[in-house]
């Protein structure tokens, strides 16, 4: 099972990686979602996977044997909850950005910013 978990979280990771990496803002943040993700796999999987036993210990034990740690997973779920909540904010702010530009290239948007007389927000410097 740890190598299905393995298998699964490096091809979560990776196909992030490769999206996030796209110029298309709505790949971009689907890619960062799954990057996301992938993370909370690895942090899951560091919890013990194939135990059954629940983390209660015995009246006359003063130690886990074989029990799966709840930190991990207590952790994830706290992320999955903050992820989603970040996902929602940026699919509105993605949304509201094509909507002002009109294109959801990340370069065409990248280059619509303001000269770099303006002072309010400095322009992408050039390359030469």
């Amino acid at each position: 099972m740890i190598w299905a978990v393995l298998i699964a979280t490096g091809t979560v990771v990776a196909t992030g990686i490769y999206l996030a990496l796209s110029r298309d803002l709505f790949r971009c943040l689907i890619g960062l979602a799954l990057l996301g993700n992938g993370i909370n796999l690895v942090l899951f999987s560091s919890g013990r996977l194939n135990t059954q036993v629940p983390p209660i210990i015995k009246q006359a034990e003063t130690t886990l044997h074989n029990a799966a740690n709840a930190l991990p997973q207590a952790l994830v779920l706290t992320a999955i909850v903050i992820s989603f909540a970040l996902l929602c904010f940026s699919l509105v702010l993605a949304v509201r950005i094509i909507q002002l530009s009109g294109n959801d290239d990340i370069l065409a948007i990248r280059q619509a910013e303001p000269p770099a007389t303006d002072s309010i927000k400095p322009a992408l410097e050039e390359e030469p």
